[in-house]
């Protein structure tokens, strides 16, 4: 798609119509323009065969004022530098919207994870660590799994540093499994916020999850999940995609019964009595809530005014540019933004990180409580913050980020 923008020229769009309306100091506003560091690193791996494939790897870290840096990793044939920075800069933003310790940092391989063996896997999920080791830890860089990276994966990556370290540290990768130091609640926590800020946006228009029909694109971990939670709440969940295509039917259909037929067949498409659709398609469906939980840029300018619903959560990073915004606002989209809306998962690795560091775990019930805590509260601040300036919530959240960015380097010295 040529008609998309580069995502980092994207964010930092972003963050130039923030600035403006804040009226933000030139020098803090030029820091959060660029990522602080951005390690480029090239990983050599003994495949199977015998041969050596080299693969690179990158990890962006963008602003630590509030904390230690925390973002994804993610295994992907189109992972690029630009995507990097700029995901690293959305994470600095999602965790101060949040209220999280943290600064932004995102990672990621270029390579594609379904044509590698499990042991081909392991190996440059080990070499990775290898690479970037100097610049990670539990009181530096916090790394977590991201699209086609598994529990498994930062299970590998928590083991090989901590062998480079010569002791355990759980604590420097979370979203492992809880037998390593992970988190009850983990896997399912980008769709659970999601769903919350959902909740509350329906919540604020007078309606339940029992009035609404949604449509879901992409049907990996965050989709699969928000498909289950929406459907658990009564909401009729009446199309989903994943990567091949979409699926349509106006009656509904059962999550887990389209999770199976996609598990034996490896996607959705095909499901019995449904329609085929595209991914295109499934964006300008007339439902109430639609939920891009794939990749970013899929709402353009292009497309924005063909969109029908009234709400949109964003489970996946950047799923609608800058133009597409305005679009949307203007024809009264009650946008929740992914810096706000998938901000689930980053919250319960900060519960698992703080778990890590005392060494003291929680039950499921005190993990969905405190979730369901920040999360509102996040949602309440933002939609104060969007009625007080008058602007979309996107920019809300910026802003409401931006103001604890700028207290924060204010108070440390770093500009004003």
């Amino acid at each position: 798609m040529s008609d998309k923008l580069n995502p980092f020229e994207m964010a930092q769009q972003q963050i130039d119509n923030a600035a403006s309306i804040l009226g933000l100091e030139q020098g803090i506003h030029e820091i959060l323009r660029w990522p602080k560091r951005v390690l480029y690193v090239n990983i050599p791996v003994k495949m199977d065969d015998g041969s050596i494939k080299v693969f690179k790897g990158y990890r962006a870290q963008h602003v630590d004022v509030l904390g230690p840096y925390k973002g994804g990793l993610r295994y992907h044939p189109e992972v690029c530098m630009d995507e990097t920075i700029a995901l690293s800069l959305w994470m600095t933003f999602k965790c101060g919207v949040v209220g999280l310790p943290y600064g932004g940092g995102k990672g990621g391989i270029t390579c594609n994870p379904k044509e590698l063996s499990l042991g081909e896997l392991e190996r440059l999920s080990r070499g990775y660590v290898q690479a970037i080791f100097p610049i990670i830890g539990p009181e530096k860089d916090i790394p977590a799994p991201d699209v086609y990276t598994t529990p498994q994966i930062m299970a590998w990556m928590m083991d090989e540093f901590s062998m480079l370290k010569g002791y355990y540290s759980p604590g420097v990768i979370t979203g492992k499994p809880v037998a390593v130091g992970g988190s009850l609640g983990r896997n399912t926590a980008t769709a659970t916020g999601t769903v919350i800020t959902i909740r509350e946006a329906l919540k604020s228009m007078g309606k339940s999850f029992r009035e609404v029909t949604v449509a879901i694109q992409g049907y990996g971990n965050a989709g699969f999940f928000a498909a289950k939670f929406v459907h658990e709440k009564g909401a009729k969940l009446v199309a989903v995609s994943d990567s091949r295509g979409g699926i349509l039917n106006k009656e509904g259909f059962d999550p887990y019964k389209v999770f199976e037929h996609k598990e034996k067949t490896g996607s959705v498409v095909d499901y019995p009595g449904a329609t085929t659709i595209t991914n295109e398609q499934l964006l300008e469906l007339p439902v109430d809530v639609l939920i891009p939980a794939a990749l970013e840029g899929v709402i353009t300018k292009a497309n924005a005014h063909n969109v029908k619903a009234k709400i949109i959560g964003e489970a996946a990073n950047g799923p609608t540019t800058p133009e597409a915004d305005e679009i949307l606002y203007k024809n009264g989209v009650f946008m929740l933004p992914d810096i706000l809306a998938s901000a689930g998962g980053v919250i319960v690795s900060y519960f698992e990180w703080v778990q890590n560091l005392t060494n003291y775990y929680w039950t499921q019930e005190e993990v969905d409580i405190r979730l369901d805590e920040k999360m509102t509260a996040a949602f309440k601040a933002v939609l104060e913050v969007s009625k007080q300036y008058k602007v979309d919530m996107r920019t809300a959240a910026y802003l409401h980020s931006i103001k604890r960015l700028a207290e924060a380097m204010k108070l440390r010295g770093w500009a004003g």
